[in-house]
């Protein structure tokens, strides 16, 4: 007769010996990151462009030019000359027409049709881009899991960014109200919401830049203080860049250009002349452009200090991060000075504005790896 079986022995006899197998956090969750990260890099790029080609846009007065919004039939341009008079002959009835550009003849015309057109046709390349690549991840089941609200986002914002871009031309297609630009505030809606969706890119192609059992062990060594530093630098260049396309609506970058004094003075001359007062805050162009290098003169101060705190970081990478972030702000500084005083040529004024996607994306990059920080051994350091 056999002895008496202990609780905790298996029922065969036989003793069963359990194998650790590591990456068993990603299994199950890995999806097609690389992919998706590629394609995310591409959307990011073609925003990139699509800011671009927005400033230019702007900067040739070209965004009033095509007064119907048609998300559809609007992708194909005009095919005649009898289809391009008539699009001319809409133009011919706004007020920028009436006020600026009556010296205009169709081939004139045209020029600043095809900006807008461009501009337009870029963003419905993007929303295609987005719906290909989302939908074509979720049919074939390679979306990581916890991922597919996070790529949503992007569309989304994308579609709002649309809608918001026509209520911002509309705001400049008017008959017998002076109107000879889009508003201001609009532009700045249009474009913050632009850099809101580069915001959301770029953290999820940082984060899918590294497995998920990577991150998890990161966190745990989070820099709070630093992140919380790099975060209010991060909103405090959000506000300066929706103040530079106040700036960029009214044209205020070429309305003094002497610097460090605006019209000879510390404070620009008439500079609330507008009635109600708080018009100035938005259409005075001394006053927008003075808020402008006094918000940009509190950011710098504000970055050397985020700067010095992420030059003690004990990583490596992150100390790189915020020296990489505050080299972009430093030379951002200089580029807006010298935008204002050349005037704000096109050349000029666009590249400060591709400066401001680089400066916010390095302040990004520095957040991120203050809440995911790359650990590095003593040998490797």
């Amino acid at each position: 007769m056999s002895g008496k079986r202990s609780i905790f022995e298996e029922v065969s006899g036989e003793q069963k010996q359990e194998t650790v197998q590591p990456g068993m956090i990603d299994r199950g969750r890995g999806g097609a990151r690389k992919a998706i990260r590629i394609w995310l890099m591409i959307l990011f790029a073609l925003v990139v462009v699509m800011i671009a080609v927005g400033g230019l846009t702007r900067l040739t007065d070209s965004g009033l030019s095509i007064t119907e919004w048609r998300p559809v039939t609007g992708a194909i341009p005009p095919m005649s000359e009898a289809d391009w008079q008539a699009e001319f002959d809409k133009y011919k009835q706004i007020d920028q027409w009436r006020i600026m550009n009556q010296w205009m003849e169709l081939d004139d015309f045209k020029t600043i049709y095809w900006w807008e057109w461009g501009h337009r046709q870029l963003g419905r390349v993007i929303g295609l881009v987005w719906a290909l690549g989302f939908f074509g991840f979720l049919v074939l089941r390679k979306i990581p899991a916890g991922w597919t609200g996070r790529l949503v986002i992007p569309g989304l914002l994308g579609g709002v960014q649309g809608a918001v871009g026509w209520w911002m031309v509309a705001s400049g297609v008017t008959q017998g109200e002076g109107m000879t630009a889009v508003a201001s505030y609009r532009l700045a809606t249009h474009l913050g919401l632009a850099f809101v969706i580069l915001g959301f890119l770029a953290w999820y192609i940082f984060m899918l830049g590294r497995e998920e059992r990577d991150l998890m062990q990161a966190r745990r060594a989070k820099e709070a203080r630093l992140f919380s530093l790099s975060t209010g630098l991060l909103h405090f260049a959000f506000l300066q860049i929706l103040i530079g396309a106040l700036v960029a609506g009214i044209d205020a970058g070429r309305s003094y250009t002497d610097w460090p004094l605006i019209g000879g003075q510390v404070l620009p001359p008439d500079a609330t002349a507008l009635e109600p007062m708080w018009r100035n805050f938005f259409e005075s162009p001394g006053l927008v452009q003075f808020i402008h290098r006094c918000v940009g003169y509190i950011l710098f101060a504000f970055g050397i200090v985020v700067w010095r705190r992420g030059s003690s970081s004990a990583h490596p990478q992150t100390r790189f991060a915020f020296n990489a972030m505050f080299a972009a702000l430093s030379l951002q500084v200089v580029v807006g000075i010298l935008t204002v005083v050349y005037g704000a040529p096109w050349q000029i004024a666009i590249f400060h504005q591709f400066m401001a996607v680089v400066v916010w994306t390095l302040i990004l990059r520095a957040r991120f790896l203050t809440a995911y920080p790359i650990a590095t051994s003593l040998r490797g350091a």
